[in-house]
């Protein structure tokens, strides 16, 4: 069985938002689109837009950290990013990152356009206020490549190309609320000594395997850290750390490791106790959750 590559200890290149400005959404435009390419190891630092913004990779793997916690957005999802949240962006896997930003207009936050009347299921809005990971279906995916990605300084869009762009926008925004939502995330703390463990435990998340020995680093007991667990991210260690042992697998999943290799790397003893730990985490089997979708290697 071949090693497991080892961690990183370089740090991530840090990287300057491409231009936000030249691609800001407005009630006459409320859905912009841009791409770019990303190299593994590289890091889109901490920023935040007055708009809202959907983001997911075209291939490859990211991982989106905003104030309250740390997601995953493998090729077949996307993370909704509410306007005002500061998120940083890495990169597991070499990816290309799409991008939407959407107008948010009267107080409202969603995938609403102007003008567009919400039903009276969709009326709360309060889910859309927080960071969220959510499904990409195909068409979603479809329609969101399709849109223009020239920023304003290289493109004034004439009648027809606007007609294109609005009637792609109402594709993409009615496919975003009808997608469902997946358990892909992690909550990050705010006390120091558990957000110091949580950020090692997500930096390597094998090399412990127990509480104990976690809890030695930060020079905490482990009913210390149990208890910070469960007053500040109102979960347990072991049910937290499922959560980035999962996203090490999807990392691993996205070099083409088979399953029954990455459960064996991450400790369990055999691939249907790996399985039962993904089904019970992200409510789906790994066959699902690890597979690409279709067209993601076209979009490179």
């Amino acid at each position: 069985m071949p090693a497991a590559s080892p961690p990183s200890t370089a740090a991530p290149a840090a990287l300057a938002p491409l231009s936000p400005h030249l691609y800001a959404p407005t009630g006459q435009r409320p859905l912009r689109a841009k791409r770019r390419r990303l190299s593994a190891a590289q890091r889109v630092v901490p920023h935040r837009h007055d708009w809202a913004q959907l983001a997911f990779s075209a291939d490859g793997l990211t991982r989106l950290t905003a104030e309250d916690g740390t997601y995953l957005v493998p090729p077949s999802r996307a993370l909704w990013i509410p306007p005002g949240v500061e998120h940083a962006v890495t990169v597991l896997e070499q990816a290309t990152i799409v991008t939407l930003y959407l107008h948010q207009g009267d107080g409202r936050c969603g995938p609403w356009l102007p003008g567009e009347r919400a039903a009276p299921a969709e009326a709360d809005d309060g889910a859309w206020r927080r960071c969220r990971v959510l499904e990409v279906s195909d068409l979603l995916r479809a329609a969101a490549l399709q849109l223009d990605e020239r920023p304003d300084d290289a493109f004034g869009p004439d009648a027809a190309a606007r007609q294109r762009e609005a009637l792609l926008a109402a594709v993409v925004c009615d496919e975003l609320r009808r997608a469902p939502p997946v358990r892909l995330g992690m909550p990050l703390p705010r006390d120091k000594r558990l957000r110091a463990l949580c950020e090692a435990v997500i930096a390597e998340p094998a090399r412990h395997a127990t509480l104990d020995g976690w809890a030695r680093g930060v020079g905490a007991s482990p009913r210390t850290v149990a208890r910070l667990f469960r007053d500040e991210l109102a979960t347990s260690f072991g049910r937290w750390r499922e959560q980035v042992l999962l996203a090490q697998a999807l990392a691993w999943s996205a070099r083409g490791r088979p399953v029954a290799w990455i459960a064996g790397e991450l400790g369990y003893a055999s691939p249907s106790a790996f399985s039962a730990m993904v089904r019970r985490t992200a409510g789906q089997p790994p066959t699902r959750l690890f597979a690409a979708p279709a067209g993601a290697a076209a979009a490179r």
